[in-house]
């Protein structure tokens, strides 16, 4: 396995080691820290979570195909992807299902956020699994393929052992409905429950499916396929897709940012830090500000940062490089050497 990200260059997460008593998902030190800091306060406490189920399709057709040993060492690989992908976004696996994981997102480390790091944790396994279904296509002749299921909602956190092991009951059917997604998804697909979607919309590409009737819900439910990073970076991105109320005031704040710009026309190089309380309308006054100046034909170059990836170095260079040679995620590694060779060319033939 790789010991680095190819994107950002992030050391990977230790992976869990496999016994031969069966897989352990013991967290990387960072988390175990957090989740002993915090146990005291957690026995009995209602969590609001995100839990995801991932599991292997056919795996009894492909265990009886192959050796015992082979199959567990497939299989110990597997299990080790998956871990590393639930513990990249600080989530934690709750359990081992044979021939998967139920994972939780949310608890014991509290975030606000615990949908979307559920949601970019599935993308990111999504990737990472197939790489190594097509690596087991070609070696073994296996077609190895997982599918996932995600639902957001209420659970009991029970007690935490010295050892990290954790002990949750889910109120209602919120771990059951997340089993019921994986369940009903196609192959490679995750799939979440309306509620997960509503709490995700924005920051997350998704495809309504419409409604389905799932075993154990009294009235049909919506479901979601989940189809990749969206354009939403931020609540702002998010409540302007839905439309903003009207810009009034803030006419010194806009004529300090004009005067500031034009110095830096002027060659003046200047850096502005905007502060104010929570929900004072600093995003506002930016998004207002550059929109403006966008409409003129001024270059404007946004990066933002995210709670689930304050663990990555150096990321607000990294997302400002690639707004700047109009890279995205989906670009190969050869059509962003292209766009940096021809956007440099066009700065400074020198750079040939």
């Amino acid at each position: 396995m790789a010991r680095h990200c190819d994107n950002c260059g992030q050391a990977l997460a230790p992976a869990a080691p496999v016994t031969a008593a069966g897989p352990r998902a013991d967290p990387p030190e960072h988390l175990a820290e957090k989740i002993r800091a915090g146990r005291a306060t957690l026995e009995g406490e209602r969590k609001q979570v995100t839990v995801l189920f991932a599991d292997v399709m056919g795996s009894m057709e492909l265990a009886e195909r192959s050796d015992p040993e082979h199959w567990q060492a497939i299989m110990d690989r597997f299990f080790s992807i998956l871990c590393e992908g639930v513990h990249r976004f600080e989530g934690t696996v709750d359990k081992f299902t044979g021939d998967g994981i139920m994972a939780l997102f949310g608890a014991p480390i509290a975030h606000e956020d615990h949908a979307q790091r559920a949601c970019y944790s599935a993308l990111h396994l999504q990737r990472e699994l197939a790489s190594y279904a097509a690596e087991l296509r070609r070696r073994e002749g296996l077609n190895f393929s997982v599918r996932m299921g995600i639902n957001s909602g209420e659970v009991v956190v029970g007690a935490i052992g010295e050892d990290l092991g954790m002990d949750y009951t889910a109120i209602g059917h919120t771990v059951g409905l997340a089993q019921r997604m994986e369940q009903l998804a196609e192959t490679g697909k995750a799939y979440l429950t309306e509620h997960t979607a509503s709490l995700v919309e924005g920051y997350l590409a998704l495809t309504d499916l419409g409604e389905f009737q799932v075993k154990g819900a009294s009235r049909p439910l919506r479901v979601h396929e989940l189809a990749g990073i969206g354009a939403a970076r931020g609540r702002l991105d998010v409540s302007r897709a839905r439309g903003f109320s009207r810009f009034v005031g803030r006419g010194e704040e806009m004529r300090i940012l004009e005067g500031a710009l034009e110095q830096a026309f002027a060659g003046q190089v200047q850096v502005i830090g905007i502060v104010g309380e929570a929900g004072v309308g600093k995003s506002r006054l930016c998004h207002e500000f550059v929109q403006r100046h966008r409409a003129k034909g001024v270059p404007v170059y946004h990066v933002s940062g995210q709670a689930h990836t304050k663990s990555v170095p150096l990321l607000p260079v990294l997302q400002l490089l690639r707004s700047y040679f109009d890279i995205t995620e989906q670009d190969s590694d050869q059509t962003a050497r292209e766009r940096i060779a021809g956007k440099l060319l066009l700065l400074d033939r020198s750079f040939a």
